[in-house]
């Protein structure tokens, strides 16, 4: 009879935490560059108050800002989640679904890190 695995060995944990941290740092990054694409730059220059017409210009300015603020808030959403991951890492309780309470494949949380569903309980939502 075959033992089942109902946690990832040490090894493994240490393997998600380096993936984890990786992605982390290139989010964190992108979300640097975000967020100074929408906040008022050092750059202070007069362009914003010249008299000249131009509020076909400012429309699509301020889409592009509100667009990029909603990239940032998901993009603050996906850190908070990697970095829950991680404590659920120092626990020892990562890779483990929280509904069927079985192993999430390795192949998944490679690609996902953050997930704490297995596919079987993602499809049943």
């Amino acid at each position: 009879m075959s033992e089942v695995k109902v946690k990832y060995s040490d090894e493994d944990l240490q393997e998600f935490k380096a993936i984890i941290e990786k992605k982390i740092e290139r989010a964190k990054s992108d979300l640097a560059l975000l967020q100074s694409s929408y906040k008022n730059g050092s750059d202070n220059g007069t362009d914003d108050t010249s008299p000249s017409f131009k509020s076909f210009d400012e429309g699509s300015d301020v889409m592009s800002k509100e667009a990029n603020v909603q990239l940032a808030i998901r993009q603050e959403k996906f850190i908070r989640d990697l970095n829950n991951a991680l404590l659920r890492i120092e626990n020892k309780t990562y890779g483990v679904c929280r509904v069927t309470g079985k192993l999430i494949q390795k192949e998944r949380l490679k690609l996902v890190p953050h997930a704490t569903l297995s596919i079987e309980a993602k499809r049943k939502q």
